[in-house]
């Protein structure tokens, strides 16, 4: 079978499950914002320059200077106004990478130092979010934009957090997550808010595996009841694959297989964090051969300088993968969407299985 073109690759239609809001921005934007703000930290204030920098920076290898990128898209996400351009110009940078359903996170409480509620910062992003799918659909490229509220694993904010998932379920938010360092800081220091979310039938998922392993998985799973896992990429730590290509599976790792459980995979971030060498070798290939219930998602657009096209593309590129196979993840996605299932099976039906068809899949 031929590999995808390009083109056949930015029309398919993609589902996108792991975004960060805050890592997604036009360079443009921030130092538009920036100058409107009064906000002087930039490094650059051309935006071309600043794109590269942000790159640059994510591949630099210093963790310090890794952080520091997000100050500064963070420092201008501090207004409602703000906050709903970003998130308007995420569903429309989304709808027009042909991203026909996306779950965009971010963490409230990164966003109140400018006097903003917590509730002001959700309803900011999510009224960005309407204005974008509108502006898409207008331009005949539809989008479903769904918010995933996250909470700082170092901070003690996650019950407070998960429970403005919930005030706002019903209004555009699909569940929670949480993020940051993974080592030091295991998910079960908020084992408070995932028993609130699940006596509340709530949608969870957590980064895990992506830089701590295995551990930091079965705690995710078997301690927190996470629906998904953000990234996962270490759960390949728990199969070997003989000489002769057999794989024979862990005890964890079969469970995840078996229970179809959702991996969160970001192939380019997880080689920027060093959680992966290279697309060639990155374990998403692998898995997918096993049959894991893997998907294929972008983490921080701004920081890898990357788009879903860009990821598949890459797949495409340097581990062989077919326009089937791309497919089979979007679906996979969808499957695993916080979204209710009538719906995911809309969109799974009459959205995504027809472009593929007529793409050739």
């Amino acid at each position: 079978m031929a590999a995808p073109t390009a083109e056949v690759v930015r029309r398919a239609p993609k589902a996108l499950l792991h975004d960060h809001l805050d890592g997604g921005l036009r360079p443009a934007t921030v130092v538009e914002l920036a100058e409107a703000s009064g906000y002087d930290g930039l490094p650059t204030t051309d935006p071309a320059a600043l794109g590269t920098w942000f790159r640059d920076a994510a591949d630099s290898g210093s963790l310090v200077r890794y952080l520091e990128t997000f100050s500064h898209t963070v420092a201008v996400m501090q207004t409602e106004e703000q906050l709903t351009r970003v998130a308007r110009e995420c569903a429309l940078d989304l709808a027009a990478d042909g991203v026909v359903y996306a779950e965009s996170r971010f963490a409230p409480e990164l966003h109140i130092d400018g006097g903003l509620s917590l509730e002001q910062v959700v309803e900011a992003v999510l009224a960005g979010f309407r204005e974008g799918e509108a502006e898409a659909a207008a331009a005949g490229t539809p989008i479903r934009m769904r918010a995933l509220l996250t909470a700082m694993r170092h901070a003690a904010r996650s019950r407070e957090i998960a429970e403005l998932a919930v005030t706002y379920r019903d209004s555009g938010v699909g569940g929670f997550d949480i993020a940051g360092a993974e080592a030091g800081f295991p998910p079960t220091r908020h084992l408070d808010a995932f028993e609130y979310l699940r006596r509340e039938n709530a949608h969870f998922t957590i980064h895990a595996g992506e830089a701590f392993g295995l551990p930091s998985i079965w705690e995710a799973i078997q301690w927190c009841g996470a629906d998904r896992l953000g990234h996962g990429v270490r759960i390949v730590d728990d199969v070997q694959v003989g000489d002769d290509g057999v794989a024979v599976l862990g005890r964890l790792a079969d469970y995840v297989r078996d229970r179809r459980i959702p991996l969160e995979m970001c192939p380019s971030s997880n080689i920027q964090t060093g959680a992966a060498e290279s697309v060639a070798a990155h374990p998403i290939s692998l898995l997918k051969r096993l049959r894991f219930r893997v998907t294929v998602n972008t983490d921080n657009r701004l920081m890898s300088g990357t788009s879903m096209s860009r990821e598949m593309q890459l797949l495409v590129d340097e581990a062989g993968w077919t326009l089937e196979d791309l497919r089979w993840v979007t679906i996979n996605a969808m499957k695993s969407a916080f979204l209710p299932f009538d719906e995911r099976l809309e969109l799974i039906e009459h959205v995504v299985k027809p472009g593929y068809a007529a793409l050739g899949a």
